[in-house]
């Protein structure tokens, strides 16, 4: 199965709440993460809050043309909680 996200809602303080279609489910904060060209943009709260559910990649994706690896994400929640992510 190649992992995806099924779901991507912004959160305030640079948070996502994901799931994915694992079944795993949980908030990732990515405050230390949004560093470089296409990432510092994303520090601003308006564009942060743009993150949806790309319809052909199936991960998160920003109105500037940012991106985040479905794997990458996964493991960022498993390790902010402690490997406590559901699923």
């Amino acid at each position: 199965m190649i992992l995806h996200t099924t779901e991507v809602s912004p959160l305030a303080g640079y948070r996502l709440l994901l799931r994915f279609n694992t079944g795993a489910a949980g908030e990732v904060n990515l405050a230390n993460e949004l560093d470089g060209e296409v990432f510092e943009p994303l520090r601003d709260p308006a564009l942060f809050a743009t993150a949806s559910q790309h319809p052909l990649m199936r991960t998160v994706a920003w109105a500037n043309g940012a991106d985040l690896a479905p794997e990458f994400l996964l493991e960022l929640m498993k390790t902010q909680q402690g490997n406590r992510a559901a699923g």
